[in-house]
């Protein structure tokens, strides 16, 4: 009897230590990593607004880290790392080689961490992936936004971040299968290049024009890859000639919009996407049912598609002259 009455108590003591601990965690919010897939650039100091939103409007801690200013899948490994050893409560990461970072965020989900990607559809080691919409249908108004420019008619190239960014492949795949549909006329000229920064773009992009001189047009799925491109065909003297367009933010493109080299490109907001990760990672920290037409709370993420892990916003924007003053960052 003295034993079951001493077990009882202990079990009690466990409780009561468990319900006081349960209680300083809700009282203190949860800690969520935001691991993207570098930092200092202005795309993700975007992201990193929405962090800071969602922090100040919840009071759950958000900290961003990851390589700074190019990719480097070792470095966003090191921190997703780093995350998993103080023992965060959420990760949100987007991953430059989903691939890469399979085997460290299994490491997280065995930690019970919650993980929450972004432009990463097929990874496997997450809880839910969330998309700011159909990465295909993505690809396929950019290259509507191209065609338009071109006429319907002539050689095109599509830059990619990196060719190993799964976004960016899907994205890629969506455009060329508009363009093979709606757009005979048009073709590429060489497959897609890859430009990581400014400098590589303008690079790539100077090596594609000297090489294919009929180019009409590029696509850039980074946000580096517009305004490099662009740079290149200025220095070119093809402004006017040489359609640009893709993913972009005004910060990086407002000159070439008010010079005409760019006339329209498109973007999500980072710091919707990061804002939205965030309140997907407390809803399933909380125990919520995710499900079809859940409520992110965040501008374009109000009536989301759920498809087996994946969630799709409708958050992309198109950006001219007449209205670049609204996303001025």
């Amino acid at each position: 009897m003295k034993k079951k009455m001493a077990m009882v108590m202990a079990a009690s003591a466990a409780t009561a230590i468990f319900a006081g601990s349960a209680m300083t965690a809700m009282a203190e919010g949860y800690t969520i990593a935001n691991t993207p897939k570098c930092i200092g650039i202005s795309w993700w100091d975007r992201m990193q607004v929405g962090n800071e939103r969602f922090t100040e409007a919840t009071g759950n801690e958000v900290y961003q880290s990851g390589p700074t200013g190019d990719a480097d899948v070792a470095v966003q490994i090191s921190s997703i790392e780093d995350a998993i050893a103080s023992g965060v409560d959420a990760i949100t990461v987007i991953p430059s080689d989903p691939s890469a970072v399979e085997t460290t965020l299994a490491k997280a989900l065995d930690n019970d961490i919650v993980v929450i990607s972004h432009e990463a559809e097929g990874l496997e080691n997450t809880d839910y992936d969330l998309e700011a919409f159909v990465n295909e249908e993505y690809g396929a108004h950019m290259m509507d936004l191209l065609a338009e420019q071109m006429g319907s008619e002539g050689g095109y190239v599509i830059m990619m971040g990196t060719l190993t960014a799964s976004s960016h492949q899907q994205w890629t795949e969506g455009a060329i299968k508009r363009q093979e549909e709606m757009y005979p006329d048009m073709y590429q000229v060489c497959d897609p290049v890859e430009g990581s920064s400014q400098e590589a773009s303008y690079n790539a992009a100077k090596e594609v024009i000297a090489a294919y001189p009929e180019i009409g047009g590029f696509i850039g799925c980074d946000t580096n890859n517009p305004p490099g491109i662009a740079m290149a065909v200025e220095e070119a003297g093809k402004s006017g000639e040489i359609a640009v367009t893709g993913t972009c933010l005004v910060s990086q493109a407002k000159d070439y919009l008010n010079s005409g080299t760019i006339k329209t490109f498109t973007f999500w907001d980072p710091a919707d996407a990061g804002e939205a990760m965030c309140a997907l990672a407390v809803k399933v920290l909380d125990g919520e049912t995710i499900e079809d037409g859940i409520n992110l709370g965040v501008d374009g993420y109000e009536a989301c598609t759920v498809k087996d892990n994946i969630i799709y916003g409708e958050a992309w924007v198109d950006v001219t002259t007449d209205n670049m003053g609204d996303y001025d960052f």
